[in-house]
C-alpha cells in the first residue's frame, strides 16, 4: 500500500457508524443433513432484486447455521415482531438447544424452521449463491414463499439500532401518507424508491 493511501477504517468506528444504521431484526433458520435445527439472529438482509425476488443474507463463517444452510440450500428467514425481544436475544447468545426454548414447525413450503411464536412474517428461500467476505458469507436466496402469521393485527416489526432494541411506529395517520406520496415536480428521487408513472432508467 502507498504511504499516502489512507488505511481502512477503525473496527470501533465503522461499528459506530453501523450502530446508526436502524434495521429490522430476523432469525436464520435452516436443518442440517441430520435433520437438526440451527439458527442465529441476524440485521445484515437485504433485498436484491424483485424479478426473480431474491434476498441476501450475511452469516458468520464458523457459525453452525451456515453449515446448515449449505448442506440443505436453503433457509427460512424469520422476521420477529416487536414482542419477540427474547427470540432475538436467544439467537444471539451461545445458549445450547435454543429451539427447545422456542414454538417452531416446518414452513409450508420447504419444512425449515419457522418460528410461529416470534416471527410477523417469514421467506422462504432457495440458496442460490454464496461467497465469502473477510469472515462472513453472502448468501443469496431466491424467495419461493412469504407468510404472514395468521393474526388479524400482527405486532409491529421488531428494530435494532445504537446498539438496542426498539419497537417499530405505527402506520402514519392518512394526512401523513398523503404529504409522503406528494413528489414535488422536479424533486430528486432516489433509484431505488418506485414512482407511479415514472419508469426506472
Amino acid at each position: 500500500m502507498d504511504a499516502d493511501t489512507p488505511g481502512p477504517a477503525t473496527r470501533d468506528a465503522f461499528r459506530g457508524f453501523m450502530s446508526d444504521y436502524f434495521t429490522g431484526v430476523t432469525v436464520i433458520t435452516s436443518l442440517d443433513a441430520a435433520g437438526a435445527p440451527h439458527g442465529l439472529t441476524c440485521n445484515s438482509l437485504t433485498s436484491v432484486t424483485f424479478a426473480p425476488p431474491t434476498l441476501l443474507v450475511c452469516l458468520d463463517l464458523r457459525s453452525g447455521t451456515l453449515a446448515a444452510v449449505r448442506e440443505r440450500g436453503g433457509f427460512v428467514v424469520n422476521l420477529l415482531h416487536g414482542r419477540a425481544r427474547w427470540a432475538a436475544e436467544l439467537f444471539a447468545s451461545p445458549t445450547r438447544h435454543r429451539f427447545r426454548r422456542v414454538a417452531w414447525e416446518p414452513s409450508p413450503r420447504l419444512g425449515l424452521p419457522w418460528l410461529t411464536d416470534g416471527a410477523r412474517t417469514i421467506a422462504e428461500c432457495r440458496t442460490t449463491a454464496t461467497h465469502v467476505v473477510g469472515d462472513h458469507a453472502v448468501v443469496h436466496g431466491a424467495v419461493m414463499g412469504v407468510t404472514t402469521t395468521a393474526r388479524e393485527h400482527p405486532p409491529a416489526p421488531l428494530l435494532y439500532g445504537r446498539r438496542g432494541f426498539y419497537d417499530a411506529p405505527g402506520p402514519p395517520a392518512a394526512e401523513e401518507r398523503a404529504d409522503a406520496a406528494r413528489v414535488p415536480a422536479g424533486a430528486p428521487v432516489p433509484a431505488s424508491v418506485p414512482v407511479p408513472g415514472r419508469r426506472p432508467s
